[in-house]
């Protein structure tokens, strides 16, 4: 079992969740249970899954849950663009989140592959 909290790409994800909290505080009240949930679901799913992922037994289960946190991080980067799009969110605020967002999506890749090779090359038993 791993600890999520020594994973960088966890570090990251956790701040960013914390800034789409931040951002969408001031979207208006009749988008709560629209794009402000869905945007604060998104972003919250990516760490979550992670932490889940890191307490599963196997090397296996834990890039399964990388896969879902990579999903969960895709669809929040689109709804940052409809947010933006939607002038609910102004472009400095999109720019910092969605490079945040970015830069764990490419963390993910890296770690999934890691993970999946490490999978390809245990000798077998």
């Amino acid at each position: 079992m791993k600890d999520f909290r020594n994973l960088k790409v966890w570090e990251k994800a956790h701040a960013m969740a914390l800034k789409v909290y931040k951002i969408t505080k001031d979207f208006p009240r009749d988008e709560l249970y629209g794009i402000t949930s869905q945007m604060r679901k998104a972003a919250v799913s990516v760490q979550t899954n992670i932490a889940e992922g890191c307490g599963r037994g196997t090397d296996g289960d834990f890039a399964r849950f990388l896969q879902i946190a990579m999903g969960s991080a895709n669809e929040l980067e689109y709804l940052l663009l409809l947010s933006r799009d939607l002038i609910l969110l102004g472009d400095k605020s999109y720019m910092e989140v969605n490079s945040q967002v970015v830069e764990i999506k490419k963390m993910l890749s890296s770690l999934i592959k890691s993970v999946s090779t490490h999978l390809r090359v245990t000798p077998d038993r």
